[in-house]
């Protein structure tokens, strides 16, 4: 029935078009929202896939009308996924000044506050500023302090665990106003 409706659509039947929209447009979003992770971004790049389709319908060969359509969604949602990147980028780069000088301002703060509790973490025992150190000043995973350690990462978790429990129990808020 979809090469009928193909076949139909790729001789200019608008109504063959509208069935295989139907027939197929959740799975389209779905592949679609599947790269993109955002309903309306989803939702927009699935309209113009449609368009895609549609415009690509004369290359079509009958080689299997839902991965031929499965190939034009993801490869449009990756496209989508590098644009918005880019502009990302673009918006990084046209920072304004004041904008910039704040950023230097809230990396200041965080070297600050990263100093003070460094200072409050020669408190911790040992064994949980090792891991508390690793984990949120060197930014290290748990699979790399686990190698450091020559531990399994669950006794890492347990450790981070532990220590999160120690510093609730004997670190105030005062101290780091």
């Amino acid at each position: 029935m979809v090469d009928q409706l193909v076949e139909k659509a790729r001789n200019g039947s608008e109504h063959a078009f509208r069935m295989l929209i139907e027939k197929h447009k959740q799975y389209v979003f779905t592949c679609v929202y599947g790269v993109l992770r955002n309903q309306k971004d989803a939702e927009d790049a699935s309209q113009e896939v449609w368009m895609k389709i549609y415009s690509s319908l004369p290359r079509y060969e009958n080689q299997g009308f839902k991965t031929w359509v499965t190939r034009i969604a993801v490869n449009h949602a990756i496209d989508c996924k590098r644009k918005v990147g880019r502009k990302r980028a673009e918006l990084t780069e046209e920072l304004p000044e004041k904008e910039m000088r704040d950023s230097v301002e809230v990396r200041l703060l965080k070297k600050e506050q990263k100093e003070l509790v460094q200072k409050h973490l020669e408190d911790v025992p040992d064994s949980y500023r090792r891991v508390i150190e690793g984990f949120y000043i060197e930014d290290k995973t748990y699979q790399q302090l686990a190698k450091e350690e020559h531990v399994q990462v669950k006794t890492i978790e347990m450790k981070l665990y532990r220590a999160r429990r120690w510093i609730r129990k004997h670190w105030k808020e005062e101290d780091f106003i």
